[in-house]
Parts: structure tokens; sequence; C-alpha cells
């Protein structure tokens, strides 16, 4: 049996559980279990099948040892602001509504009746969306106040996951910081604009950091699993996680390419300032309490929702084919835009946008992929000018990580647009930062220096430069 650390990493289509271990001076990954991951409609919202989830995450931990490995620990990140609230007997009391549920329109503009913008950025230094926690919690403050009243713990979703695992409650600080109410310099619950919003205080836990050691697992898990491990906190926000992986940070700025484009630096201290504000960039906490200055940019979701739409005919491989096949094609729409949140049908959506833009519509399979594509290039130069018009420097290169950087002509696209060389790679970044900050809570890694240099020598990166015409 080989010793490992355990990531479970789960994102908004589909979750794993990967098996990490360091052999020959080199971080080596083996998947143990995938699942999937959707929405479902429940009392009236889009929400998260909570339950099937930790079903699969216990299916997962129960095939460890058939493919021969004893976990010492484990991990688990999730994507951030969703959360749970229990009673006082630690029952549910609402569903893991969904951050794309539009139960939270109109929440924001409530919300700055109270608090202004101003204030709410300068204290907590998170950018502005729609579906924010603060937000999906005045909801309930409008519309469910007894709910709000009678909780006893607000638990995001990795922190409910944990709590089922060992029965200890707490916040984990990354994704703690993701919900608009951690102040960004005492990087505690911010009181006093819990109170201004009238929202319950009693419920919020311990805020604690990326590496701590959370416990054991429950003794039932014990028993159902024949064998029991460490709880390890990564950083649950499965974007602190993957900019852990980043190998190189000094002059490059990183995109996080998923479901969502995550693209910024990071940093040693929040920047919220005006020029941040206007320009809508957020200052997430990272692991050893490094920021994660970024903007959030509409992702892969895109291209995902057009593959559904499509019946599943073609794969995403089959897309960027049919992309390139279609390079005369050159409508571009605003990525950013709300209708791409959660359209009933997305290519529909995009051709309405060329329509109403006086755009050529796309109509084959491959010219809307290219328009998705080009508007993401587009969006991406624009956020990396504006970092560096914040951070008043060029910056040499781009890092793209994460599932996306698999998508070469996107790659090839940012080179293009940003003309800046575009590093992409390691493809399970989330995963990797997961496992090495388990690594490093254990004492196998001694600092996020060595964890850098672990990953840059286990994996390989492709470089792209800049075609000119």
């Amino acid at each position: 049996m080989s010793k490992c650390s355990i990531a479970i990493d789960i994102g908004a289509s589909s979750g794993r559980l990967i098996a990490g271990y360091i052999e020959n001076s080199q971080l080596q990954l083996v998947e143990i279990h995938r699942f999937e991951n959707k929405l479902v409609e429940k009392n009236g919202h889009f929400c998260w099948d909570i339950e099937k989830l930790f079903s699969e995450i216990k299916t997962g931990i129960g095939r460890c040892k058939s493919q021969g490995f004893t976990p010492v620990s484990i991990g688990i990140d999730t994507w951030a602001v969703d959360f749970v609230l229990l009673d006082e007997n630690d029952q549910l009391l609402t569903d893991a509504v969904a951050y794309r549920d539009p139960r939270t329109d109109g929440m924001m503009e409530e919300v700055f009746q109270k608090v202004s913008k101003e204030r709410l950025y300068l204290e907590t230094g998170i950018q502005f969306q729609k579906f924010n926690t603060i937000y999906q919690l005045y909801y309930l403050n409008m519309h469910q106040p007894e709910v709000l009243q009678k909780a006893k713990s607000f638990l995001m979703i990795p922190d409910y996951l944990n709590f089922l695992l060992t029965g200890k409650k707490v916040n984990e600080y990354t994704n703690a910081t993701s919900t608009q109410l951690v102040n960004a310099f005492t990087k505690k619950w911010d009181i006093e604009l819990l109170n201004q919003l009238g929202i319950n205080t009693q419920m919020f836990q311990a805020i604690l950091p990326p590496k701590t050691k959370l416990g054991n697992l429950r003794e039932e898990l014990v028993e159902e699993f024949g064998f029991d491990m460490e709880v390890i906190l990564p950083a649950t926000h499965d974007t602190g996680s993957a900019v852990l992986a980043v190998p190189e940070v000094n002059n490059t700025i990183y995109i996080s390419s998923g479901t969502w484009s995550l693209i910024g630096v990071e940093n040693k201290f929040p920047i919220c300032v005006t020029k941040a504000l206007d320009y809508n960039f957020t200052n997430e906490g990272g692991v050893d309490y490094r920021y994660r200055f970024l903007k959030n940019i509409m992702g892969l979701w895109m291209i995902q929702e057009v593959k559904r739409n499509y019946n599943d005919q073609y794969d995403f491989a089959e897309f960027v084919k049919l992309a390139n096949e279609a390079n005369n094609f050159s409508a571009k729409v605003n990525v950013d835009d709300d209708r791409f949140l959660k359209p009933d049908n997305m290519i529909e959506e995009i051709q309405k946008y060329c329509m109403e833009t006086n755009q050529d519509v796309p109509n084959t399979p491959g010219e809307v992929a290219k328009c998705v594509f080009d508007s993401l290039a587009v969006s991406y130069q624009t956020a990396i000018n504006q970092i560096e018009e914040i951070y008043e420097t060029e910056f040499a290169t781009i890092n793209v990580i994460g599932g996306g950087c698999q998508n070469e002509m996107l790659n090839q696209l940012i080179a293009d647009t940003t003309n800046k060389e575009v590093v992409a790679g390691p493809v399970e970044a989330t995963a990797i930062g997961n496992i090495v900050a388990q690594l490093l809570a254990l004492g196998d890694i001694d600092d996020i220096n060595e964890a850098r240099n672990l990953v840059k020598q286990s994996f390989e990166m492709k470089k792209y430069q800049a075609i000119t015409a």
C-alpha cells in the first residue's frame, strides 16, 4: 500500500478524488474516483445535491484501498460563495442553493441602501457580483428572516462537507473571504457590517487558515472505511488551491481557466483602492495570508453550455477544431453580460447579442465556438490592461492553469491578443494545490517556495509566443 494525501476537488460540473504522493522528487497524481455534479431544481430554486456529493466522496474514499493507497490525509476544495445553515441540532435549515439561482436579483442594490458600495469595498476588498454570499444572506433576511434567526451554524459548502467527515464546524479562511463579509485587514468576520445588515452574527464559526489540521474522521466513518486519516484544510476555495500550484508568480499574471476564468496576480497585501473598485477587482484570501488580486470573468461555462445545447454532439476538442475552421468569423460578445450567467439557451443568447450589436450572427457550431473563444481572449486582454494600469508595470508572462490550459487555440489567441508569452500548465492545478497544502501541513514540504519548485519539476508546461501577422 502506498501512503498518499487525497484531494477532493469539486467543481460546478464534476468532482474527483485524486491521490498525491512524492516519488523521486516529483509529485505523482492518480485519479481514484470521478463523478458528475450538476444543479437540481428543489423547492423553487437551483440547488446543489449536497447529499449526493457526500455520498460520492465516501464512494471515492472507499476505493482507495482497492487501488493500492493508504491515505494519511484528505482535503476538500470547492467553488466559493454558496453555503448551508444548520439548526441547533445540526440539521439543515436550508438547501444548498446555487449562486446561479436568480434569488439574488436586485439584492445588491438593496444592500447598497444600507451600506455604501465604497465602504463595502474598502473594508472587504471583494468584487461586486450579484451572487456573493452577502446578497444571498440578505435575500434570506428579506424573505425568510425566521430561517436566519434559527440558524446556529453558517457553513460554506466545503465547511459542511468537512463537518460531515469530522463533526467539527469551522469556516476556512480563503472561502470565507469570498462572502464579502470578512474584513480584508483583520481577516475576521466584519461584525459591524453584519449588524448593519441585520444578519445573525452568532451563526458564524471561527475562521481557520489553510494548513490547519482539522482532526480525524468520525468513528462511524472509520468503521465504514476500515482506516482513519487526518482531515486537513487546504485553500477550500478552488481558485486558492489552484493559485498555490502556479509554478512562478514573479512578473506573471495567472489565468485559472475552468468554468470561470480567474485572472490576476498574487500579492502580499490587499489593494483596496478606488481604481481597483472601479475595475471591480477582488482581493480574495490565499495560503499564508497572501492575496489573490484578480477579476472573475465568465469562462468555459459558455462553451460547456453550448456543448449541452448541441445535445453533446461535439466534444471540446471538436469545438476547437470547428472554431479553427471558422477563422474568418469575427463577431464577439461581452462574456460578463448577465444574460450569459444562466440562460435557457446559450447559443440563442450569443446570437441575440450579436444581432443587437449589429454584428454577424454565428450560425454554425464552429462560428459559435469561435465567437466564445475570441470573446474570452478580448476579455482577458482588458483585465490584463487594468492590472498593469493599477500596478503601473508590465507583466512579461501569462500562466494559464487548470483544465482550460489544454485549449491550444485559446492559449494562442491569448498570446496573440496580449502580445505576451503564455505558459500553459499544470492542468490539475486545483488538486495539486490542495495536495501541496496538505504536504505543507504534514511537514513533507517546508514552505510555498519549495512547493512551487516541486510543481515546476513535476509537471510539463507548454509555451506559446505571439504570432505577428
